[in-house]
Parts: C-alpha cells; structure tokens; sequence
C-alpha cells in the first residue's frame, strides 16, 4: 500500500475526471489534499466529502487559472491551511471536442488554449516552487510537481493543433523543470493519458462509429479509467519513485505504438 500519510497535496481541476480521482486517490493513500474547480461547485463538494472519508482533509478551492492571482490564492490556501507544501498535480486543461481546420481555429481559440492548459501550469508551479523548495530542505524527502499532458504533446493531433501544441509545451516544461529544481530536492514528471472514459471525451464517443474509431487507435482496444491515470500520478507522487525526474509516463493502452 502506498502511504503519503500527513503529506500535502495541491491537485488542479479535482472536480471532475482524472483530478476528482487522484484527489480520491491521494485520499486513500493518507494525503490531505486542496483541490481546485472552476464552475462546477456541487461536484467539488461531492469529491471532497468522498475524500474525507478516509480521515483526511479535503478542501475544494474555486479558482481561474488562467489568472495569476488565482494560481496564488490556490497555493496560499494550502498553505495558510497546513503550513506545508509536498506534491502539486497540475491537472487541469480543455480539449476542443469539435475539429478545428488551422484556417479556421481563431486566435481567441488559440489564446484561450494557451491560457488554460498552459499558463495554469506555470501559474500554480511559479508560486508553489519556493514553498515546494523550503518543504523539501525540512523534511529531507523530495517534492514533486506532476503535470499532465497527452498521446497529442507526442505525436500530435490533426484538428486539435493548439491543444497539442500545449501538451507538448507541458513536456518541454517539465523536462526543464526536473535539471532547474533537482537541486533542491524537487522531483518533476509528467504523466501522458491517451483516450480516457471521461466527461470531456464523452461527447466524441456518443456513436458506434466513432467509439470504433477510436478503439482502433489503442492496441488494447478500450478507453482507460480516471482511476488508471490517478494510479501512476500517485506512483510518481510516492517513495517508490524517488529516483524519477523529468520522465513522461505514457498511460495510453499502446496508442503511441500505432499510426
């Protein structure tokens, strides 16, 4: 059993999807977990009290990063709160679920792409280094920052430019991150989800047809949980990874395998 017992962790968009199940997750591996959600208040509530249940504390934080000073109130509000700072998950992110032709994606596409799944990363990261720095030189134990990014910051993904384009940022980030913070004691991965079973993905499923299509893009020929990203976030985040910075963990059922 994995134990991040009386450990802090900070998880971006928990609301829902892969957030809502790392934050459950953590829950059961002992962490005490603040989380963030940006509308859907209800949800976050139900995934703060599941996580309760196990004895640890749960906090949802509404928040836009996309706004620097949301980032900081998120980071703030673990600390004020615990007065420590272990993991930070950087989660949250859009998809578009309509195709976008490259003459047709408009820069208020672009723009609101970059800001979502791009300077969210950079925002919660820029403010929890310094506390993520002073964590680990008291405890002696690493720090981590885990983002996610995807099969497309790969290989990419025709019709979804701008989302891949920050997907593979988030790789070259990380990779940058893990040689400037290793230093300190602060271990940087990345986890890479293909096609997981989740509300965004939900709505390109909704015919025979396209599930087919996509099921012949993954060797394994189904869609993957919440929980099975959930499971290798909480690997990096645990002592059985102590030796791991600046790696991309593919959880993608063979996709990248394929053309």
């Amino acid at each position: 059993m994995i134990s991040l017992s009386n450990q802090v962790a900070v998880v971006t968009g928990g609301s829902r999807g892969i957030g809502a199940a790392t934050v459950k997750l953590f829950a059961t591996a002992g962490a005490h977990v603040v989380f963030s959600y940006r509308r859907q208040r209800r949800a976050a509530e139900e995934v703060a009290r599941e996580a309760r249940r196990y004895g640890v504390e749960a906090v949802p934080v509404r928040a836009d990063l996309a706004r620097m000073a949301d980032a900081r109130r998120l980071i703030q509000a673990a600390v004020s709160r615990f007065r420590r700072l272990d993991i930070l998950v950087a989660n949250a992110g859009i998809w578009n679920v309509r195709d976008i032709p490259i003459e047709r994606l408009s820069e208020r596409d672009w723009d609101e792409m970059m800001t979502v799944n791009l300077k969210s990363v950079y925002g919660v990261v820029h403010y929890a280094v310094p506390v993520l720095k002073k964590q680990a030189a008291r405890s002696g134990r690493p720090a981590r920052i885990i983002a996610l990014s995807s099969t497309a910051g790969q290989r990419g993904e025709a019709f979804h430019d701008h989302y891949a384009a920050t997907k593979g940022a988030i790789i070259s980030f990380v990779k940058g991150l893990s040689t400037e913070l290793a230093p300190y004691n602060i271990l940087v991965n990345c986890v890479a989800p293909g096609w997981v079973d989740t509300e965004m993905s939900r709505p390109v499923l909704h015919t025979a047809a396209q599930r087919r299509w996509v099921l012949r893009q993954i060797p394994l020929r189904r869609l993957a949980t919440a929980d099975e990203i959930a499971g290798p976030i909480l690997f990096l985040a645990s002592d059985l990874a102590t030796f791991l910075t600046g790696e991309i963990v593919n959880v993608n059922g063979g996709a990248v395998l394929v053309g």
